[in-house]
């Protein structure tokens, strides 16, 4: 693995995202999120998926049989099945994942198209692809109003809302399926709330902490072979005035014929 500048960088930053997520407030976050994700993921199956993020994996409870973890450097390498690499520069085959996961990774990469781009590459036709979001207007994003504190995860970065991040998959031919919002809690509180995370998930409020977008790959039209058609000479107006007009031209023919 290159010791690249980007490298270091990264593995900065993925060690500053593992202290905010075993702290408190990142651990109830990872509840609500793990929750969220939970009824999505029943309904997946398949041979291999690939979780981008800086937290623990959150998707160990879907039904697929090779699941894999990202990391930019070997030492951050937590498990046997951990993919070490550039986020933007997969290793691997197009349509080859039956699910990728980008866990808030979107806000604090270099290049979050090509990270984008990289996972609905890798991503099959059947396959789903899961964006975890920051959402700008809740209660955890009250703190980025000072900017001392846009410094520090979870508020470093930059913040997209879901309309955003559905115009990126419209470029990468994605279509989101669906939106939901997680991580309800008040202004200085954790996301422990079971009262309001269930009134909040029951009616899907823009007011969470998070969002998780589920997105496939937008199909293709296929436009039908049908049967050419082939005709002994072109056709004026239509068949039957074509018909007749061959059969006057031929008596005309005929009449001078005996004429001569």
């Amino acid at each position: 693995m290159s010791t690249s500048p980007a490298t270091h960088r990264l593995a900065g930053l993925v060690r500053d995202g593992r202290r905010f997520w075993t702290s408190p407030a990142g651990r109830a976050l990872w509840q609500a999120e793990r929750a969220c994700l939970g009824p999505a993921c029943e309904r997946l199956c398949g041979a291999h998926s690939l979780e981008l993020g800086l937290a623990r994996p959150l998707a160990d409870m879907c039904p697929v049989r090779h699941p894999l973890c990202w990391a930019p450097s070997r030492e951050l390498a937590e498990r046997a099945s951990t993919l070490v690499c550039p986020p933007d520069a997969l290793p691997l085959p197009d349509d080859c994942l039956s699910l990728v996961v980008i866990h808030h990774l979107l806000e604090v990469v270099p290049d979050p198209h090509h990270l984008l781009q990289e996972a609905a590459r890798v991503t099959a036709d059947d396959g789903r692809l899961i964006l975890f979001g920051w959402m700008p207007l809740s209660a955890g994003g009250l703190p980025r109003l000072w900017p001392a504190r846009r410094r520090a995860l979870p508020w470093r970065g930059q913040w997209r809302t879901p309309a955003r991040l559905r115009d990126w998959l419209a470029f990468v031919d994605f279509e989101t399926e669906r939106v939901d919002y997680c991580g309800f809690h008040l202004p200085g509180g954790l996301p422990r709330n079971a009262l309001l995370e269930t009134l909040g998930r029951r009616h899907n409020l823009p007011l969470g902490d998070s969002y998780m977008i589920q997105a496939r790959r937008r199909p293709q039209l296929v436009q039908p072979q049908g049967t050419r058609l082939s005709f002994s000479r072109p056709l004026g107006g239509s068949a039957l005035g074509a018909t007749r007009l061959g059969q006057r031209f031929e008596a005309e023919q005929e009449r001078m014929t005996e004429v001569e």
